[in-house]
């Protein structure tokens, strides 16, 4: 059982594009163009084109791409701004707001049209992106998973709480948990690819895997490929493997 996954693309259209090329010629080398890619969330925030990312990933679903896209804490925080201006996401700092430059919503809002994110009121800032962001953005955004279990895989954005039943792990966890979940060495039963905290290269600690490797901080966007229990990194040289640091306790 086959399966892509791209890390957190964080409004780099063109370094989504440039991944899905290389899945591409991986499909190609193979004979296998079923496999599904598995976006692992953070679509939007601090890079160019978020509204770029969104109709890609759209139109590539639309033409019946095997695609998913699991929802970030970024991708939360954005439809929660459109939600309400004065909205505080639960897994932010008190006194940091989601256009803080730090976060990159006014990166967001620029590439649908709406500029001076910092510089306006929060209100008329909140006014024109109602009108510049489209209805099928939104109820796409709203409507992203907040996992997705494949074979002996866990896609997540952020993580999961150890020990606790994937059907009873709360929201607020699988999109902003840190230290309780990368700390953890024990066996979850199946392996947790994720994001969220950049890592310099992909890397496979035995029980999870991190494919967030910065492209929110102009570096590179990573694209795998898990098969029958083993990963690989793709580049303009095919699979590179990419092995366990570590086994994971019992």
């Amino acid at each position: 059982m086959r399966t892509y996954a791209i890390g957190d693309i964080h409004g780099a259209l063109d370094k989504l594009a440039a991944a899905h090329a290389l899945i591409a010629a991986d499909r190609r080398a193979t004979g296998d163009g079923q496999a599904p890619v598995v976006h692992i969330g953070d679509l939007v925030d601090r890079g160019p084109d978020s509204r770029g990312v969104i109709e890609f990933l759209l139109r590539g679903i639309a033409a019946g791409e095997p695609w998913i896209a699991i929802k970030g804490n970024h991708d939360r925080m954005f439809t929660g701004f459109l939600d309400d201006p004065d909205s505080h996401d639960p897994g932010l700092r008190e006194g940091l707001h989601w256009i803080d430059p730090a976060l990159g919503g006014g990166m967001t809002l620029a590439s649908y049209g709406v500029a001076g994110a910092g510089e306006r009121m929060l209100f008329d800032l909140h006014e024109e992106a109602l009108r510049a962001v489209p209805p099928a953005h939104v109820a796409f955004l709203n409507g992203l998973p907040l996992c997705h279990r494949r074979g002996g895989a866990l896609f997540v954005h952020a993580g999961i709480r150890p020990g606790v039943a994937l059907t009873a792990q709360s929201e607020d966890d699988l999109l902003w948990i840190r230290s309780a979940f990368l700390d953890d060495r024990s066996n979850h039963g199946m392996l947790v690819v994720h994001g969220h905290t950049p890592v310099n290269a992909v890397t496979h600690y035995g029980n999870r895997l991190n494919i967030d490797t910065g492209a929110g901080y102009g570096r590179t966007l990573s694209a795998v490929v898990i098969e029958e229990g083993r990963v690989w990194l793709l580049g303009l040289g095919g699979r590179e493997p990419v092995l366990p640091r570590a086994v994971p306790a019992p």
